[in-house]
């Protein structure tokens, strides 16, 4: 079969992968602007498609038949090309955010849940939440091109900027692209709004930890993202596809490949810990690029770190530190070897923990090796490891030693990712 992914921008999916692990046969992103669509869809060299923004409408309104879960959301994300030339769409969105819900273990029947969004992503929330009996709720930022389905299910529409009319939700979705890459950082809305949340979803996958999450973490709110979504409708899709049952046993497998194969592993720790070192030997190890800030930093100014920090200060190479950060925290599937220093900047946890896994670098004080830092001139290494470890363990998912030969580091961290 040829099969492949429609949309506008495709260089950043991960469905080439994804469709890899599901299924036997072609699979191409096809990136076609909106005036040559309709054309594409009706004669297009393709047999089966999913479909992605800003195009699941017009699919929807091109099918000549549906499936239910597609009638009910209003808009498709698999098509499939019949023998006879007609197109059948199915909404395989539905299926992937059941298993979503079903994963989390949150319940939503006779609770009230707040869907940020209107869009075709939203509509397909709204329906499976309608089916399991949630009170829905829709925010959004302008006025909403709701299908009349939507407006039904809905109980109420308002602005996003106007929470307060749901404060008490337990339960909130995000199923707007605020805080998808490239715009990390961004939140539809502030957590602390909703005192009485237990649990929030976020529809996105790349990156892994939107702000949204990152806060919810900070708050201890239990939050998700949409990477099992992802793969669970692409296996829907498959389903769709080649006419074989869905199998959870491939979903659980994409979906542990996918995450390994997008997280970032982020070494932190003290200066002379010997992360460049054990960077670039688990990159090598891994077959991942290898990312350093402190060359990223040479490459940047023409100024190794150390001669930066003695000409412009310390204040100018925070600052300097957490743009390189914020770059570097967008990519996915590096190994990152950060400065010791980077955890004094509280906004820098977010930007190192979005996509990645972050793992401390211990190694004894008194074994550091410590020629050339200019940050210990008026310190010693011991008040400085004092100073910073408590820092150290909040930015952090994990431990690693480092105190022998750079070969059992190595080993250590390897035991620890293949454990989770």
């Amino acid at each position: 079969m040829r099969c492949g992914l429609l949309g506008r921008t495709l260089s950043h999916s991960h469905s080439l992968l994804l469709h890899s692990l599901l299924g036997s046969y072609d699979y191409t992103l096809f990136e076609i602007p909106p005036e040559q669509v309709e054309d594409f869809l009706r004669s297009g060299p393709w047999d089966g498609l999913n479909v992605t923004i800003p195009y699941k409408r017009t699919a929807y309104a091109l099918c000549d038949s549906l499936s239910p879960a597609a009638r009910e959301a209003g808009n498709v994300n698999t098509l499939l090309r019949r023998p006879d030339g007609s197109l059948y769409g199915d909404n395989t969105d539905a299926f992937g955010f059941s298993y979503l819900l079903e994963k989390s273990g949150i319940s939503v029947a006779g609770r009230e849940v707040l869907v940020l969004g209107t869009g075709g992503a939203a509509q397909t929330v709204c329906s499976v939440l309608h089916r399991l009996g949630a009170h829905i709720a829709a925010g959004y930022h302008t006025v909403p091109p709701c299908t009349e389905t939507l407006r039904r299910t809905v109980t109420d529409f308002f602005p996003i900027s106007a929470p307060n009319r749901h404060q008490n939700a337990p339960i909130v979705i995000n199923a707007t692209p605020v805080g998808m890459y490239p715009h990390n950082g961004r939140s539809p809305v502030n957590l602390a709004d909703f005192p009485h949340c237990e649990a929030v979803f976020d529809l996105i996958y790349n990156p892994l930890r939107t702000a949204l999450l990152l806060q919810a973490e900070t708050l201890e709110i239990q939050g998700f993202n949409g990477l099992p979504m992802l793969c669970a409708q692409a296996a829907a899709a498959a389903s769709v596809f080649t006419g074989a049952p869905v199998s959870y046993e491939k979903i659980r497998r994409a979906e542990d490949t996918l995450r390994r194969k997008l997280e970032n592993i982020i070494l932190i720790g003290m200066p002379g810990s010997g992360k460049t070192t054990l960077a670039r030997l688990l990159a090598k190890d891994l077959g991942r690029e290898c990312l350093d800030c402190d060359e990223e930093f040479l490459r940047r100014a023409g100024l190794t770190a150390e001669e930066f920090l003695i000409k412009q200060g310390e204040a100018a190479f925070r600052e300097m530190e957490t743009e390189i950060l914020r770059d570097l925290g967008k990519r996915w599937g590096t190994v990152l070897s950060t400065g010791g220093g980077c955890v004094t900047r509280p906004e820098n946890r977010a930007l190192l923990r979005q996509n990645g896994r972050v793992l401390w670098l211990q190694r004894d004080p008194d074994k550091l090796a410590l020629s050339g830092r200019p940050l210990l001139r008026s310190t010693t290494p011991r008040a400085l490891y004092e100073a910073r470890k408590d820092l150290y363990a909040d930015f952090c998912d994990e431990a690693a030693s480092n105190n022998a030969d750079p070969a059992r580091g190595l080993a250590q961290i390897k035991e620890i990712l293949e454990k989770t």
